[in-house]
């Protein structure tokens, strides 16, 4: 068994007095793809934010490469190697695509030149659209900014929430083929996604949460293939 490189044991949590977590526990391997789907309401972005400390938990507790992180703000993991990209407001819209890659590595001094010749290696359109302003993008390239803006921080692990919200079936189906690439060359992807049949088709571990609880936990294919879980998440 590979070791996991990211634990989250029974998180519970939850904003003022609100709990949405409830013992929820996220985990994954180097290299593998892992995405969070359930219905509407269930902590699926939570659980994303708590991974990276984005919420406090009242117990419970997140291990990254065997290391206890559950203390660390967001910006102390992504110097563990974590990066985040949330749904909204995850560009710069007034600067241009390449002024948002290098702000991704505001944190490194050296080898951005290879860093960025990868991203337009694997988003052409950006290398093409370098000199235009983020804003002018269309929905799907935007999201090619955020994701490529959070690989120039060179992640071991690259957390997505919601990355194919409101874009074309089209569009998606490209985002899932990058976010594929970018697992085999050795990065971990963790996922939200409402597009629950697309995510679980691409996934080596998905779990399903309900009211902030593990409810299934399975590789993607085997979810896929329950009668229960297609009946209920999957729409038949």
């Amino acid at each position: 068994m590979t070791a996991p490189l990211l634990v989250g044991d029974q998180m519970t949590g939850g904003y003022g007095h609100t709990t949405i977590l409830n013992g929820c526990s996220i985990a994954l391997a180097q290299g593998e793809i892992a995405v969070i789907v359930g219905p509407n309401g269930a902590g699926k972005s939570t659980a994303m934010k708590a991974l990276f400390g984005m919420l406090t938990l009242r117990s419970g507790s997140v291990h990254f490469e065997g290391e206890d992180i559950t203390s660390l703000s967001p910006e102390e993991r992504v110097s563990c190697g974590m990066a985040f990209v949330p749904q909204t407001q995850n560009i710069f819209t007034t600067m241009s695509v390449e002024e948002n890659l290098e702000m991704g590595a505001y944190r490194r001094r050296e080898g951005l030149g290879e860093t960025m010749s990868q991203i337009f290696s694997l988003f052409p359109v950006l290398k093409e659209k370098r000199s235009q302003k983020a804003g002018e993008l269309s929905g799907g390239q935007r999201q090619q900014v955020a994701v490529g803006r959070a690989l120039m921080t060179r992640p071991k692990l690259l957390m997505l929430d919601e990355p194919t919200a409101g874009v074309s079936p089209i569009v998606m189906d490209e985002l899932f083929d990058r976010i594929i690439e970018v697992a085999r060359s050795g990065i971990s992807i963790l996922m939200v996604e409402q597009n629950a049949r697309q995510a679980l088709m691409i996934a080596d571990k998905a779990y399903v949460l309900v009211q902030g609880a593990n409810r299934y936990t399975d590789t993607g294919q085997a979810l896929l293939a329950d009668p229960e879980v297609r009946k209920t998440f999957l729409g038949g």
